[in-house]
């Protein structure tokens, strides 16, 4: 038999390489990335492409309401009837409404005072008014304080129920649905609530109440957050400038269009009637509060949102405690958009319009491509042409339509909507955005933190889409209350201790050490100065990976 020769077989340049690895890697991948790599990524590319458009094309819309908004919309006093209640001498304080206050809590030891005595502290006639505490907590020393709190406000005159119940089913939704079966709560017309960390100022009622009493249609009045730790760490600046957008812009429209918007589970104040032929509580995704908002929504209800109203209340200051919040916020919608996109289909008693933007805008838009497509795109799709130059992404794709959602996203800061709202032309925009925005120069950060944060909510959203493992995972956000104020020493005479699987995120470790490879690759072999972006992305998944993000905890 005839002896085959090597070189017969293997090409020409194997041969001189085939005692090099380096070398023999690249052939092989010169071999597969035409016929296999470059194909899928360009499909990956178009795909992505089609969801930035729809991204942007939302944005734009947003924005051009926002402006018209602010420019010429009326206030909510204008569009709703709103007066302040009247005493009436024969009525007496019956002429009020009987309000519910509920404060779920579960093992809040650090903020429970806080919150029961704002809520103690409403200005309200106190036979119109019962603070109903839904305890879940399981450490019975938390109980028993909490229980002590209670009894001290009751010892003051106050109408307080202190509520526990013998299981944590359905986690907050099925404490407020417990909350809501109690004989005295039948008696009572709205119901206000509060989670633990919440602290509303004394007039709140006052200024809410009176717009649902006056406008029948109206289901709920939602107030705008506060951060009272804001300033605390760049992580919580971060966290402020993503959720300025939230309630600044998409609220906001969402409430002066009367189109809709997610009710945010707590610092508002629902018609009880209104719950109830919703359908009430349900437990069946952890956005209980996102759920009857849109069950509400199809029954016909309308919204009203107060950004002038704000109560506040603190940011989540550790990145393990922020990450299990984006997890749930991220997983739950998607999840409820699972459960419910036939239901809002096949409803008869709201207009196309209101289907097309609950489906469409709302959760597809909002809720499940803004998450995806930044990850995807700029994490991996993107990184991933370097290897693969024959893959052309046009520019308006990679730098322009990813600049404008960001400066549109950034205008949600109050002093950047100051400044836009002052000029008309996109040159003084700039002019007035550079000189007034007080996180203008954090913008950077906020970007590449952003992206770190998509990977997560990404993974997060894809979970509740396909039910997975942790659909219904609820882990209660970590709070800190009057610590924060002795966070500084505490940082000062305790160094935190090294804890090697706490601190190291493998997710992000992994995505990282992608960005960086791409990035010398590109370095070395490309065109183009992408590796600066790469670069950068790399390490700041870097910093998230080895768990320098957030602030230290006292005590933990």
């Amino acid at each position: 038999m005839e002896t085959i020769s090597t070189r017969e077989v293997l090409p020409e340049g194997f041969l001189g390489d085939r005692d090099d690895i380096t070398g023999q890697i690249g052939l092989i991948w010169e071999q597969i990335k035409a016929p296999f790599f470059v194909p899928i990524l360009k499909l990956a590319v178009l795909i992505c492409l089609g969801m930035s458009i729809m991204l942007f094309i939302e944005r734009v819309y947003m924005g051009i309401v926002i402006t018209l908004l602010k420019l010429f919309g009326r206030k909510p006093e204008k569009r709703y009837k709103w007066e302040t209640i009247k005493d009436d001498v024969e009525l007496g304080s019956s002429v009020y409404p009987m309000v519910l206050v509920q404060i779920p809590m579960y093992n809040e030891k650090e903020v429970y005072q806080l919150s029961i005595g704002a809520a103690c502290g409403l200005s309200w006639p106190s036979d119109r008014i019962i603070i109903q505490v839904l305890d879940d907590s399981t450490d019975s020393t938390i109980k028993e304080l909490v229980a002590m709190e209670c009894k001290r406000w009751a010892s003051k005159g106050i109408n307080i129920k202190y509520e526990i119940r013998d299981n944590r089913n359905g986690y907050k939704a099925g404490a407020l649905k417990e909350g809501m079966k109690h004989n005295y709560v039948k008696n009572c017309d709205y119901v206000a609530i509060f989670d633990a960390d919440f602290q509303p100022e004394p007039d709140f009622l006052w200024r809410s109440v009176p717009f649902l009493m006056h406008n029948p249609q109206l289901a709920l009045v939602q107030a705008r957050w506060k951060f009272v730790n804001s300033d605390e760490c760049l992580m919580t600046r971060m966290q402020e400038m993503s959720l300025d957008y939230h309630f600044t812009v998409e609220q906001e429209v969402g409430s002066s269009t009367y189109a809709f918007f997610g009710f945010n589970g707590t610092a508002g104040v629902w018609r009880i009637s209104a719950i109830n032929e919703a359908g009430g509580w349900k437990d069946r995704t952890t956005v209980e509060d996102m759920d009857l908002a849109v069950r509400a929504s199809l029954k016909g209800w309308k919204f009203l949102y107060l950004g002038s109203l704000q109560v506040k209340n603190e940011l989540p200051s550790t990145f393990k405690a922020y990450r299990f919040q984006q997890h749930r916020w991220s997983c739950g919608p998607a999840n409820l958009f699972r459960k419910m996109v036939l239901e809002i289909i096949r409803n008869e008693k709201v207009s196309l319009w209101k289907k097309v933007h609950v489906i469409y805008s709302f959760f597809t838009i909002r809720k499940v491509i803004a998450h995806v497509v930044t990850f995807a795109f700029y994490c991996i799709v993107l990184p991933a042409t370097v290897l693969a130059p024959e893959v052309v992404v046009p520019k308006w794709g990679a730098v322009y339509i990813p600049s404008i959602i960001t400066l549109l996203n950034a205008v949600g800061t109050p002093r950047l909507l100051e400044s836009l709202f002052s000029c008309f032309f996109l040159v003084y925009l700039l002019k007035a955005v550079w000189s007034k925005c007080r996180s203008l120069h954090l913008l950077v950060f906020w970007i590449l933190f952003e992206n770190v944060m998509s990977l997560h909510r990404t993974k997060a959203t894809l979970i509740g889409l396909m039910e997975g493992v942790r659909v219904n995972e609820w882990v209660v956000t970590e709070k800190l209350g009057d610590a924060l104020k002795f966070k500084s020493a505490a940082k000062g005479s305790k160094k935190p201790r090294f804890r090697f699987g706490e601190r190291l995120h493998i997710l992000e470790l992994g995505v990282g050490a992608y960005l960086l490879f791409c990035g010398w690759y590109n370095l070395l072999f490309g065109k183009n100065h992408f590796f600066i972006y790469l670069f950068f992305q790399a390490f700041a998944f870097f910093v998230a990976g080895f768990g320098y993000v957030g602030t230290f905890v006292p005590g933990s």
